[in-house]
């Protein structure tokens, strides 16, 4: 796994370095002697190699330098920025040249991808781990989609019943109200036709002459009204008193509230629980 990110960036900084170095041999050998080209070529490219490798010590430590990185950003830039200038100034291949002048930029960016890669590098069974979780959750939801699916189909089916079975009652409920609306109007015709009424006349007038027998149809509920209880009459103090005293006194040694309440209930009397008790404690 390390290989995938830190062999392409070392291939592309050996490429990068490569026609970092003829380019300058070549732009600047016609110019200075060739010593000095390469010198000054082998200067960038050590330059920028050097602070490649100080950073990949940093980071194999864990740390990490801001100024270091900047310096070798700016090498890279002079690598591109003479890659560019010898493709401007270059009379034939200018194209070639200019789609080989981000090389260094390149090489730049896959070490920091590489870092990257580092920093969020696991270890096998920290992977392994993770991986069981995931498939530990995805079981879970798997398993709670699966009683979701079970607990509403069940649903489904138990509403399913409880409308048949809702539709057979009203069905029932209706054949049994039209079979008594047809009975009541049978009833009805018959009280009303002249047949019967002559047929109960004729059974009636042999027992009390002159009278027409009255056949109405049965009613629901009652058919008189109860009338109400008339409550007896509210005793003043003195009287319940009065009253509550004879009943205490009755006895020897005198009763208690409890004996005594039973006694004035089941004598006929009528008084409040607060009215009594209240009398109870004045005569007591």
């Amino acid at each position: 796994m390390r290989t995938r990110t830190v062999l392409p960036a070392a291939v592309m900084t050996a490429v990068s370095m490569v026609l970092t170095l003829a380019v300058v041999v070549m732009w600047l050998g016609a110019a200075v002697p060739w010593a000095v080209a390469l010198v000054v070529g082998l200067g960038i490219d050590g330059g920028w190699l050097a602070t490649l490798a100080y950073e990949r010590r940093l980071a194999a430590q864990g740390d990490h330098s801001t100024p270091v990185t900047a310096v070798g950003w700016s090498f890279g830039l002079i690598a591109s920025g003479v890659l560019v200038a010898h493709a401007l100034t270059a009379d034939d291949a200018r194209g070639a040249w200019l789609a080989v002048a981000w090389l260094p930029l390149a090489a730049k960016a896959l070490w920091l991808v590489h870092g990257l890669w580092e920093r969020t590098a696991l270890t096998p069974a920290a992977l392994d781990a993770i991986a069981g979780i995931q498939q530990e959750a995805r079981d879970e939801a798997a398993v709670a989609r699966a009683r979701l699916r079970a607990e509403a189909a069940t649903e489904e089916t138990r509403l399913t019943a409880v409308t048949a079975a809702g539709a057979r009652v009203a069905r029932v409920q209706a054949r049994t109200a039209e079979t008594l609306a047809g009975a009541w109007s049978t009833l009805e015709a018959a009280r009303r036709g002249e047949d019967t009424g002559r047929a109960l006349t004729s059974v009636t007038s042999p027992v009390t002459p002159g009278v027409t027998a009255r056949w109405d149809l049965p009613v629901w509920g009652l058919s008189e009204p109860v009338p109400a209880l008339e409550s007896a009459a509210a005793l003043t103090d003195t009287a319940l008193d009065d009253v509550v005293r004879e009943i205490r006194d009755s006895e020897t040694p005198a009763l208690s509230y409890r004996e005594m309440a039973a006694r004035f209930r089941a004598a006929g009397h009528s008084a409040s629980e607060v009215r009594l008790r209240a009398a109870w404690k004045r005569v007591a």
